[in-house]
C-alpha cells in the first residue's frame, strides 16, 4: 500500500505533519510505504532533528504550498506543484493508492472533484464523522464541512453514502438512516429538508426512519445515520469538540468524553471519490497526524472504495 501524505497542510505543519509520519512509522503494515509530499529540505530537516532517517519515506519535493487561508479554488489552479495538487495528480495516475491531508479542506475538496471525479452518478463528494454514542456505539454524520450549501437529491444521495460506509466500516448490515432537523415532524424545516424528507421517505436505497432533532444526537436510539448539509453538520461537529475542550479545561474526565477527541480519530475519509482520500483537523497534532495516516490504512485494508464502486455501479 502507498500512501501520500500532504506535509505541508495544516495549521503547525510541516512539524506535526512529519513528526506524525515518523511516530507511526514503525506501526504501519510492513507493505505500507509513505510518501511524503512537501519541501524536502524541511522534511529532512526535521527528520535529522528527531534522529530519523529520511530514507524510510519515499520523499516527492513539492516547491509550493496552499496555505490554510487561500482560496481554495484559485489556490488549486494556480499552485500546481503545491503538494495537495500534486498528490492528487499522483493518486489519479495510480503512483499512490491514497492521500491524507490536514491542509485546506477547500482545496481538498477542489481536488476530489476536479481532479478524480466523483463516482458514477454522485452529484457532490463529502465527509463524514462517526459520532460516539451513550450506548457504545457510533453514528456517522454526513457531510460535516465539505458542502456548505445542499440541495434534496444530493442529501438523498449523503443517505445512500452514508449506508454504504456504515456497512463497510462499522458493521452495520441494516443501517437507520435520519435526516437533522429542527423537529420529528414531516412538515417540520426549511424547504430544503422538507423536499429531502419526501425523496428520502419514498426510498428503496437505505432505510429511512425519519427526521431526527439535535438533542438526540448522542443517545443512538434513533439512527446509525444521520444526513445533514456540510454547514450544519460542521456545526454540530464543532460544538461537540468545543464541548469536550470545555470539559477538559473543568478537569473532568470521563472515557465517552475521550471518543470526541479528534486526535484519536486523526482523519475522517471523502466519500464518493474513486480513491481514499482521508482529511484531518487543521489543527492536527503529531498524534493525530499518526492516527490519519492509520486511518488511511484502515480504509485501504478494507477496501473503502471498492465498496462504493460495487454498490453504485450495480445500481
Amino acid at each position: 500500500m502507498r500512501i501520500g501524505l500532504d506535509v505541508m497542510g495544516g495549521d503547525y505543519a510541516p512539524l506535526n505533519t512529519v513528526s506524525g509520519a515518523i511516530d507511526v512509522y514503525s506501526k504501519l503494515n510492513p507493505g505500507t510505504k509513505l510518501y511524503l509530499l512537501g519541501d524536502q529540505f524541511r522534511i529532512t530537516e526535521i527528520c535529522s532533528q528527531k534522529g530519523f532517517d529520511p530514507g524510510n519515506f519515499i520523499i516527492v519535493h513539492c516547491s509550493q504550498t496552499i496555505k490554510m487561508d487561500d482560496h481554495p479554488v484559485k489556490s488549486y489552479q494556480k499552485k500546481q506543484d503545491s503538494s495537495i495538487v500534486v498528490g492528487f495528480n499522483m493518486l489519479r495516475n495510480g503512483q499512490i493508492d491514497a492521500l491524507a491531508s490536514a491542509g485546506n479542506t477547500g482545496a481538498v475538496l477542489t481536488g476530489s472533484y476536479q481532479t478524480l471525479k466523483p463516482l458514477p452518478g454522485i452529484m457532490r463528494p463529502c465527509i463524514s464523522v462517526e459520532m460516539p454514542l451513550l450506548n457504545g456505539k457510533k453514528m456517522l454524520i454526513l457531510d460535516v464541512g465539505f458542502n456548505v450549501d445542499s440541495k434534496p437529491d444530493v442529501l438523498y444521495q449523503f443517505g445512500i453514502l452514508g449506508s454504504i460506509y456504515a456497512r463497510a466500516m462499522m458493521g452495520i448490515s441494516r443501517p437507520r438512516v435520519a435526516l437533522l432537523n429542527v423537529g420529528e415532524e414531516e412538515e417540520k424545516g426549511n424547504m430544503v429538508t422538507k423536499e429531502a424528507y419526501k425523496l428520502m421517505s419514498d426510498s428503496t436505497d437505505f432505510d429511512f426512519v425519519g427526521n431526527m432533532e439535535a438533542n438526540r444526537l448522542f443517545d443512538g436510539d434513533i439512527a446509525d445515520v444521520l444526513v445533514t448539509d456540510g454547514f450544519s453538520g460542521n456545526i454540530c461537529l464543532k460544538q461537540a469538540e468545543g464541548m469536550y475542550n470545555l470539559l477538559r479545561k473543568l478537569n473532568i474526565k470521563n472515557d465517552f468524553l475521550e471518543g470526541y477527541n479528534y486526535e484519536d480519530y486523526g482523519g475522517t475519509p471523502v466519500l464518493g471519490v474513486p480513491a481514499p482520500v482521508i482529511i484531518g483537523h487543521g489543527a492536527s497534532s503529531p498524534l493525530a497526524v499518526a492516527n490519519m495516516i492509520t486511518s488511511t490504512e484502515r480504509a485501504l485494508e478494507r477496501d473503502l472504495v471498492g465498496k462504493f464502486k460495487e454498490v453504485l455501479l450495480r445500481n
